[in-house]
């Protein structure tokens, strides 16, 4: 299992994944699930991959060849010449279901599903800042200002705080510092997510970047972060009251009114809804 997390915002977009890849109790590796396609002053973008790792690696692969014929041009498009993230994340369609015809059948007499997510993002020069999350069919979406962050793999433990931070108007480092917890939530639940993890921030209109991070488990940071995070968390929760049964100690009882709880005792039937 793997997860990827990618933030779209005024200011630029961020990417994390983390690298862990294992079939099985006994099998854990580290595959890289990020890799970054840069052409300083012309065009940035970055793909992050979950699911199959065989697919993935074959998308990653053929990607770098892969050639889309373009209606209003004589010269293929491809990753490298297309004139918007767009058109990019067209060829990176292609190169999927280019996967999917050579492998699918194959792969499907071994009981095995052609599962792959990615996303992908960045910039071309002459347009702004675009993010896709594409599905195994090739096929995709675009990035919000209602949805301005992806995920992929397993996504469920670092959902909460992006949804309660991220907006387009949150600065980069607040955007880095949110998918980081988001990162350390997930890990902490789910064992099958792993470091080293890989962090790109992009800044707007900058067409390159140099804020390209690995970080293991002794990075300071994430070090303090991850302990800071846990210990902010516990401090919040203890300075929450307690329930209690009555009216005593508390402006909200977790008690309900008497007359309320009398029309739950009347209940005999139990196959009776209490609305």
């Amino acid at each position: 299992m793997t997860y990827c997390v990618a933030i779209k915002l005024n200011a630029g977009l961020v990417f994390l994944s983390d690298s862990r890849t294992n079939a099985g109790l006994d099998h854990i590796s580290t595959f890289r699930k990020m890799i970054v396609y840069e052409r300083p002053d012309d065009r940035f973008m970055v793909l992050l991959s979950a699911g199959n790792l065989s697919i993935s690696q074959s998308v990653r692969e053929i990607l770098q060849v892969e050639k889309l014929q373009d209606p209003d041009s004589d010269e293929p498009l491809t990753i490298w010449n297309a004139k918007s993230m767009f058109d990019a994340a067209r060829v990176l369609g292609s190169a999927v279901r280019r996967v999917h015809e050579r492998d699918a059948r194959a792969l499907k007499s071994s009981d095995v599903d052609f599962n792959v997510s990615l996303i992908f993002g960045g910039q071309i020069k002459g347009e702004g800042m675009r993010l896709f999350q594409m599905y195994s069919a090739g096929n995709f979406i675009e990035a919000t200002p209602e949805t301005p962050y992806f995920q992929v793999g397993e996504s469920k433990y670092g959902k909460p705080v992006l949804d309660r931070v991220i907006t387009p108007a949150t600065p980069l480092e607040e955007a880095a510092k949110c998918a980081l917890v988001s990162m350390d939530s997930t890990m902490k639940s789910n064992l099958s997510v792993g470091f080293p993890l890989d962090l790109v921030v992009y800044e707007n209109n900058r067409l390159q970047s140099d804020k390209l991070v690995c970080i293991d488990q002794n990075n300071p940071y994430y070090r303090m972060m991850h302990n800071s995070w846990g210990q902010r968390l516990r401090e919040v929760f203890d300075s929450i009251e307690d329930p209690v049964w009555d009216d005593a100690h508390t402006d909200t009882p977790l008690k309900m009114p008497a007359d309320r709880l009398g029309e739950l005792k009347k209940i005999s039937n139990p196959n009776e809804k209490l609305i």
